[in-house]
């Protein structure tokens, strides 16, 4: 996607665009960059149009397209939600004439831009919309990137924002961003914003500003955990706890953390390579990384008895049979004490 970006340029955007796959916030920055590129701030109100294909039938879309733009030279139509493309079988609200779609992208207006963000993670080939869109469409994928995509993107972030980050303070940051490209880029320009121009984003820079969501807290404390260190553990769920997060919902996510690391682990047992497993599980390659560091410090039968203990602290808390929050502490201060042997 960041070298569909550097295509985007103004005196040479294509008539029509397919953005496809399952990564939101490039498709988003991917649609902006184009409006973006064919319109001023000021021409948006009078030229840009957002269509939602489950609400409006294409055909609208299309007159509007071939439209003549109003005090400017571009006019861009963007169409979300398109799952005519798919191989998706629902009922849908409202009848499209796919003709008239057909018919427009073999003869576009030379005046408008026509976006199509379809997000999803494939379309239907077999579909004859599909294949002229395939084959007339300036296309951009927006998958998951890699770790050293992910790398790579940051470093982008930040020189964007006149500052540096080095290999190490980057991986740091996407750790404690969760991969979030959204966070990230908030994060980056807010670090760069507190060093001004020339600043070095450095990792205890980042560990000082960057504030933690609930999901990488509950990684901290597994880490914690698969380092026999229920003391820090411990540190953890109690400020978590201060910040008034539900002992149920801290469980919860606990419960999900251990499941992705034995998941994980069956997984690599059998052969598969992290991309694969991110691929089987829908789970972003860089979680798949994290969990795989983890999957060392227990046995698959260690992990199995764990969620065990995982589901009875539930059922206790649900029923009300003891304090949530010395359910945590025990069952934490269990592992220590049995070193996840059962």
């Amino acid at each position: 996607m960041l070298q569909f970006w550097k295509q985007i340029k103004k005196d040479q955007l294509s008539p029509v665009y397919l953005l496809t796959g399952t990564e939101t916030y490039l498709m988003e920055q991917s649609a902006d960059k184009i409006i973006r590129a064919a319109l001023q701030e000021e021409e948006k109100d009078f030229n840009l149009s957002v269509y939602d294909m489950e609400e409006t039938p294409v055909e609208t879309a299309m007159d509007d397209a071939e439209t003549l733009p109003f005090m400017g030279d571009k006019r861009v139509v963007l169409l979300k939600n398109p799952s005519f493309l798919t191989g998706e079988k629902k009922k849908e609200k409202v009848e499209h004439q796919l003709s008239r779609l057909e018919q427009y992208i073999n003869e576009p207006a030379p005046y408008t831009i026509l976006i199509i963000q379809a997000p999803y993670e494939k379309l239907d080939e077999r579909k004859k919309i599909t294949k002229l869109l395939k084959k007339k469409a300036a296309a951009g994928e927006a998958k998951p990137l890699s770790e050293q995509e992910l790398i790579q993107w940051t470093r982008s972030l930040a020189a964007a924002e006149e500052t540096e980050i080095g290999k190490e303070a980057a991986e740091h940051l996407i750790a404690l961003t969760n991969g979030s490209l959204m966070m990230m880029d908030q994060e980056i320009k807010k670090l760069s914003a507190y060093t001004g121009p020339g600043g070095d984003l450095s990792k205890s820079l980042i560990d000082s500003l960057t504030a933690r969501t609930l999901e990488q807290n509950i990684f901290e404390l597994t880490s914690h955990v698969t380092g026999r260190k229920t003391d820090k553990a411990l540190h953890v769920l109690h400020d978590l706890l201060k910040a008034n997060e539900e002992p149920i919902k801290i469980l919860s996510l606990i419960t999900s953390q251990f499941r992705l690391i034995l998941q994980v682990k069956q997984l690599s047992s059998e052969g598969y390579g992290q991309p694969q497993i991110a691929g089987t599980l829908k789970v972003h390659p860089f979680r798949i990384k994290l969990a795989y560091q983890q999957t060392g410090a227990f046995s698959e039968d260690e992990l199995k008895n764990l969620m065990k203990e995982l589901a009875e602290a539930d059922y206790r808390m649900k029923t009300g049979g003891m304090d949530k929050v010395l359910i945590l502490e025990l069952f934490l201060m269990k592992l220590n004490r049995q070193g996840v042997h059962y």
